[in-house]
Formats: structure tokens, sequence, C-alpha cells
């Protein structure tokens, strides 16, 4: 797709976002739209730049690490997300990238970072990953965990948890979605309760499901096929 073709794109799935926003009184600048280049080539991320995108997600450090080398003098101002499964051997290249991590889901990985981003003399936003729906082949804490692991992250100065993210098992139906996306949302209402800490991030839905976790609360969305089309096999962001 050319730039051109991506703006228009942007325009409607904004639009899309803010009757969403309306729908649950909500205010459409509170909800940010992160574009997923997973799969997509350079080429893509300059067209997407041109349409006035600004903030990036990639699944696999390697892979954004390589667009980020490619594309950081020409614009340097871009923010680019970590939303895939992190290996913790991979935590230190990830840093050295990323602007924020939004898949951390367990002890040893909490650690790693931390170690990392204070050898760095750095802050590292994080998101806490939940495992919405037990799903088996998906990373996350699960629910009853996350109180435990949020403590251990508040513990770390190198570390400012923003929130939670979570990938619900995928549903045909839209709206099979909500039950999950509101979860997410106790759960974090929850934590907040508890702790007198402020999560305002909560990032959930995606290109097929995103107007239902807008208007359950969604910060961030995560789109990639109804930005820039279909691509190669996957996980469908």
């Amino acid at each position: 797709m050319n730039a051109a073709e991506i703006a228009e794109s942007a325009r409607r799935l904004r639009g899309r976002i803010a009757l969403a926003c309306e729908k649950s009184g909500r205010d459409p600048g509170g909800v940010r739209m992160i574009a997923v280049t997973k799969t997509h080539p350079v080429e893509t991320v300059r067209a997407a730049v041109a349409a006035g995108l600004t903030e990036f997600g990639e699944n696999r450090v390697q892979e954004g690490a390589s667009k980020i080398e490619s594309l950081r003098a020409e614009f340097p101002g871009l923010a680019w997300i970590l939303i895939g499964r992190l290996q913790t051997n991979k935590a230190k290249t990830a840093l050295k990238y990323f602007q924020e991590i939004q898949s951390v889901d367990r002890d040893s990985l909490l650690e790693k970072i931390a170690r990392e981003a204070t050898a760095l003399a750095t802050v590292v936003p994080i998101l806490l990953e939940v495992n919405i729906g037990a799903q088996e082949s998906k990373g996350g804490v699960e629910p009853d965990a996350c109180g435990a692991l949020l403590a251990k992250a508040l513990a770390f100065p190198s570390v400012r948890v923003r929130g939670l993210m979570a990938v619900p098992p995928p549903r045909e139906n839209p709206e099979e979605a909500r039950p999950s996306f509101r979860e997410l949302r106790g759960l974090r209402d929850r934590l907040q309760q508890e702790t007198s800490i402020e999560l305002p991030e909560l990032s959930m839905g995606m290109s097929h499901d995103f107007e239902v976790a807008v208007e359950e609360g969604a910060t961030q969305v995560r789109i990639g096929t109804a930005l820039f089309g279909e691509r190669g096999a996957g996980t469908r962001p």
C-alpha cells in the first residue's frame, strides 16, 4: 500500500474508534492506534510515516530491530513498541531498540529487564501481559498471579508499569471478546485500588475486534490487517 492508501485506512479506522468512543461516552483522544508492522517491509513503514503514523508495534525483536536500524536516522522520532512474546535472552536487545515492552509476563523476564535497564541508567515503561482465557498457546501471567507480578515490578526503580495488555482467544464474532476485555479492565481497576498505583494503559483489541475493546476501555488498539491489508502467515494483530 502507498501512503495515500494507508492514510485513508487510518482515517476510516480513527472514525470507527471515534464512534466506539461516542457509544461508550469516551474521548477519542484517549485511544492510541498502534500500527502493527510485523512481516511488513521497511517501505510500508515509510509509507505509514508519510501518512502521519508515528507509533509502530513489532512482534519479534530481530525483525523490529532491523527495521529500526534502517529507519532511525531518517525518522528519529518514531515510537517502537514490542508487543510480541519476549525471550529473556533477548531483553537486552529489546531495550536497545524499543521504547515500551508490552509482553512482560513472568518473574525471570521482569528481573532481566530491570537489570538491563539499570545498567543503561534508564527507566523502561512496560505493560504486564495477562493470559485472559487460559490459552495454553499464549503467553501472559494468569489473572490471579498478576497482582504478585505487579508487586514485584513496583520494587524495581528501573521499571515503570503503565498498565495491562492481553490477546484474548480469537472469536469469529467480535462481541464474544467483550467478556475478555471487560475482565482485563476489571483486573486493572482492582489492582489500582489495591495498590493505589495508577495503571492508565489497557492495550487490547486488534483489527477484528478493536471497536468492542474501545467500548470496554482500551487505551491502545493494535492494528495491522485493517490498516495495511492482508499479509503473510502468522498471528493477526
